[in-house]
């Protein structure tokens, strides 16, 4: 299973930075740079923290998909 998200198109709507989203959310921009390229799993807490910052749920920014 692979793991797909939107982190970097509703980052990019909302006008922030990989470090200003990083700093909102108690994470290194390292973090957010690997989430946008599905190379890092998040932890449940992150994946709130970041769907709760953009105003969506978890399941709307990240998706497993059959395909690796």
């Amino acid at each position: 299973m692979a793991l797909v998200t939107k982190i970097k198109e509703y980052r990019e709507k909302a006008g922030y930075k990989q470090s200003e989203l990083a700093e909102l959310v108690g994470a290194r921009r390292e973090t957010i740079v690997h989430l946008e390229n599905g190379k890092y799993n998040p932890s449940l807490k992150l994946a709130m923290d970041i769907a709760k910052v953009f105003g969506v749920t978890v399941e709307e920014l990240f998706e497993f998909t059959n395909s690796e």
